[in-house]
């Protein structure tokens, strides 16, 4: 009698496990790769969906170690409790801003405008002594104009209806207050979600990037104040229109690297060489001063103290998060490249004492 293939024993054939077997080890290792591709694609979809809630966050934790900042330095002169440093702290600094909008806005106002105007007069000047010199045709020269000019409106539109942003700004300071008060909290909540035999490993790099923030914040606002007040003066001295005002956007824009300085310098030489070429000169003269003691004395020490991180590193960080995410990609480019740089060196000498712990 013929044996037939359907008579074949069953053993030649190897079943192999499926998704109902749970158990498996091959399974199981399959989930793993899964669930990572998977929360890797959750992850980059959530950025890009809700980029404006995460920089809002982003910008109440830099916010929040702002505040923990001055709260600390005032416990050294202070004992005191924390809550009540850290009021003093909120208060004065809230009171401050509001004593400047009080006292100074409505001239502030005033010379916005006619900044405006001096710009646009500034810029018609540029146009036409491009088009004597032959550099652009004519045809596209009243183009650029129209676009520079409408640019600077717009500019001064959003600077005159900066109300509508006090939604964010409020979410901004209220998630920075609500952190301040009990950082400990939410960093045991971040530690809740990592496995046991990794929280200390967070603790401690929580605490050095909270450092190196603490730092680097503190050398941004003491930048801004000389900057600011560096300007104010100097551009008064010098005859030059508007130093109030130029003195009050230089430190403002103080805030963001690299892009600040450029914008403050050209809005100060415009409106130096509005009122003569003297004025202009100054003007000149003020910028380079001023940056060069923020940038060989102020910049260097507090990167000794915190991180150095390179201009080029942070101008390019500058320019991908603000297409990324607007105008709080800019302002928050300069902590968020800092934070990613003391995680990453952190976490490769982690690497090599582990590696040299297992050689030994």
């Amino acid at each position: 009698m013929t044996r037939t293939p359907a008579d074949a024993p069953r053993a030649a054939h190897v079943e192999q496990p499926g998704p109902a077997d749970i158990h498996d080890t091959t399974v199981l290792r399959e989930m793993r790769r899964a669930a990572v591709w998977l929360g890797m694609t959750l992850a980059i979809v959530g950025v890009i969906v809700l980029a404006q809630p995460i920089m809002l966050i982003i910008g109440g934790m830099v916010f929040a170690v702002i505040l923990d900042g001055g709260t600390r330095l005032l416990g050294r002169v202070l004992p005191i409790g924390r809550s009540w440093r850290l009021a003093i702290v909120t208060l004065v600094g809230f009171g401050f801003i509001g004593w400047t909008f009080y006292y100074a806005g409505t001239t502030f106002a005033a010379q916005a405008e006619a900044l405006k105007l001096v710009i646009s007069a500034q810029a018609d000047r540029l146009m036409n002594y491009i088009g004597q010199w032959g550099l652009v045709p004519q045809r596209d020269l009243s183009s650029m104009g129209t676009q520079l000019v409408g640019g600077v409106g717009r500019l001064t539109s959003a600077v005159s209806t900066a109300i509508g942003a006090l939604t964010s700004l409020l979410m901004v300071l209220v998630i920075g207050i609500f952190i301040a008060i009990e950082p400990r909290l939410y960093d045991r909540g971040v530690a809740w979600m990592l496995p046991v035999n990794h929280r200390d490993g967070f603790y401690d790099l929580s605490n050095k990037v909270g450092f190196t923030l603490r730092r680097l914040m503190a050398g941004r606002i003491v930048g801004m104040f000389v900057e600011g007040i560096g300007t104010w003066l100097m551009l008064m001295a010098g005859g030059v229109p508007m130093a109030a005002l130029l003195g009050l956007l230089t430190g403002i824009l103080a805030f963001i690297p690299n892009i600040g300085a450029i914008v403050s310098g050209i809005l100060m030489v415009a409106v130096g060489f509005s009122a003569g070429t003297d004025q202009g000169l100054w003007a000149i003269v003020t910028y380079f001063v001023v940056q060069n003691v923020d940038g060989y004395l102020i910049v260097p020490y507090i990167a000794r103290r915190t991180v150095d991180l390179a201009p080029a590193l942070v101008l390019a960080a500058q320019l991908l998060f603000g297409v990324l995410f607007g105008i709080m990609g800019l302002l928050l480019a300069d902590p968020i490249v800092a934070t990613i740089k003391v995680s990453l060196q952190e976490w490769s000498k982690r690497r090599a004492e582990a590696a040299d712990t297992a050689a030994s």
